[in-house]
């Protein structure tokens, strides 16, 4: 058998597909831009810098390009790791690789989280990277064909290696994303990124991120950077350290990037952050708003988002330029019958264009579970979703405990809230209201071949939306609203409108998936439905019965 640490050994990498119907996964605006998916895939690129560097890699993203027979011919080894809605995804190329006879590695969030659902793969690699690949390749030394790779440790940003940014055509993506920082100093008793990756964030120097900066610059990428950290501004002392000096790179290769992140609600509190963040070109930033009820983020343990006037702390943040994003969830504990109504009012009102509204769901180790479990509400002792087509992200595969409320009340309240959101009008409303305050720095500017794509993007929007029978009216208005009152702000604001296109189709897909689990727990009748879901018999025909509303809908 080949010795795997051997120069030239062929180690094939695959990022698992994510359903086209994923809030996230906007293919339709990928082809206006001539690209084929939102985001590359950085993990994967990190985990092919901290293997064998004298291994040939191919990394294939099922999100760009189909996995063939021949792939698996090439290789003499397959790695993949994901997230929990690529499970399915994961646990397919890990037997596939086997029929070929290849040894398999697989790790990443679910891995971490549901070890035992991959206990088919050869090797099973546990938490961070950084710390747990080199064990899996001392294992290789030794001769080992199997084994489980975990440490309670947390990496060490400061030593974190450049990601294979060489392993992917830019072409194929909207953006590409580099970690500056990973954990969270919040207790969100919903998330599982505090269970991973701690509360004490962790981040690389600012030499650290312009090396990767070079890398990609030198390569010849240019545009979008996303900064995936979880809380971008989770320590915002060395935040407020490595933005001076993104601003002194950026100057003197004349700002080669724009960028985007993800960050706590915070932000608005600090107008000097904001200001260095408008320097470097951020303009988009997504926030986990989650709602507007005190009382419900009290008792979730998101005591950071209390007490904020929406409006007024989002106007803020527009004012240095930079777009929020907001994510939402329905199905806490503590929500009434006047929910839906807020959670309208707290997206239409502050203009927040692009709102992610979710169910709550009982991810794998975390103290939501926990509780839940220890309440003997817990649907299911596990996550075991590689047998169920619905599991897309939290819209269409949440609620999985019993609810206090009826859970037909939540679901129509959730649709509601979709409903209104992303009905036209409403939708191109807060479009409106955004390019209005919006204060834009735009500091990177395309060279003359991407204006020329750019333009051929936007006549393709123009006709799209623009002579369209529901949304044509609404589009040119609000072209001309902003290009007379705020001009500065037009680009974001077509960009804004091209995400429409998305927005509707999924938000369409999962009012009508919805509406049908609707009638479903209605005919089942909710009291033994929830008492059946309690018992993990019961699971199979559960995913079964949901697999087939998703197809129909397809």
């Amino acid at each position: 058998m080949k010795n795997l640490l051997d120069k030239g050994t062929k180690c094939l990498i695959v990022q698992s597909k994510f359903s086209a119907f994923s809030f996230w996964n906007y293919i339709d605006v990928c082809k206006l831009v001539g690209a084929k998916y939102p985001a590359a895939p950085l993990g994967l690129m990190t985990v092919a810098a901290l293997l064998p560097q004298q291994w040939d890699f191919k990394l294939l993203d099922e999100n760009v390009e189909p996995l063939l027979d021949e792939h698996f011919e090439w290789a003499d080894i397959v790695c993949t790791g994901g997230m929990l809605p690529q499970q399915q995804g994961m646990l397919s190329v890990i037997d596939k690789a086997h029929e070929y006879g290849c040894p398999t590695v697989v790790g990443g969030p679910d891995p971490t989280s549901q070890p035992h659902l991959y206990q088919t793969a050869d090797h099973l690699v546990h938490g961070e990277g950084e710390i747990t690949i080199p064990m899996f390749i001392e294992a290789l030394e030794r001769g080992d064909k199997s084994g489980e790779y975990k440490s309670p440790d947390m990496a060490d940003m400061t030593q974190a290696v450049v990601p294979r940014f060489d392993l992917i055509r830019f072409k194929d993506y909207i953006q590409v994303g580099v970690q500056y920082s990973r954990g969270c100093p919040f207790n969100c008793e919903f998330c599982d990124i505090i269970e991973l990756y701690g509360r004490k964030p962790r981040t690389k120097t600012p030499e650290q991120v312009i090396a990767e900066f070079q890398f990609l610059y030198e390569l010849g990428y240019r545009g979008h950077l996303d900064f995936v950290d979880d809380n971008f501004i989770g320590n915002k002392r060395n935040v407020k350290q490595v933005l001076p000096v993104i601003y002194d790179w950026s100057k003197k290769y004349k700002n080669p990037f724009f960028f985007t992140t993800e960050a706590s609600i915070n932000l608005a509190d600090d107008e000097q952050l904001l200001e260095m963040m408008r320097k470097v070109d951020f303009r988009f930033v997504f926030v986990g708003l989650e709602t507007s009820e005190d009382e419900i983020l009290k008792a979730a343990q998101k005591k950071q988002n209390m007490n904020k006037p929406l409006a007024e702390t989002i106007k803020k943040i527009y004012k240095y330029g930079i777009i929020v994003n907001a994510g939402f969830i329905i199905g806490f504990d503590e929500e009434s019958d006047q929910s839906a109504e807020l959670m309208i009012k707290a997206i239409n009102e502050p203009g927040i264009a692009m709102a992610m509204l979710g169910l709550l769901y009982a991810l794998p180790n975390t103290q939501l579970t926990r509780r839940l479990h220890k309440e003997g509400r817990l649907f299911v002792e596990d996550n075991d979703l590689k047998d169920c087509d619905n599991v897309i992200d939290q819209a269409t595969s949440g609620l999985n405990f019993l609810t206090t409320r009826p859970r037909i009340d939540i679901l129509n309240d959730f649709n509601r809230v979709l409903e209104n959101v992303y009905a036209p009008k409403n939708y191109f409303k807060r479009i409106v209201y955004t390019g209005l305050h919006l204060k834009p720095s735009n500091l990177y500017k395309p060279n003359f071949v991407k204006v020329l794509k750019t333009s051929v993007s936007f006549m393709k929007v123009c006709a799209k939306l623009g002579f369209n029978r529901t949304t044509g009216w609404l589009y040119w208005k609000m072209i001309l609203t902003v290009l007379f009152k705020n001009p500065k702000a037009l680009e974001a604001s077509i960009n804004l409108s091209a995400m429409f296109i998305h927005f509707y189709k999924q938000s369409r897909f999962v009012i009508e998936l919805t509406k049908q689990k609707i009638d479903y727990i209605k005919s089942y009748g909710e009291e033994k439905y929830n008492k059946d879901m309690l018992e993990p018999r019961f699971r199979l025909s559960e995913m079964e019965e949901a697999s087939k509303l998703v197809n129909s809908i397809r």
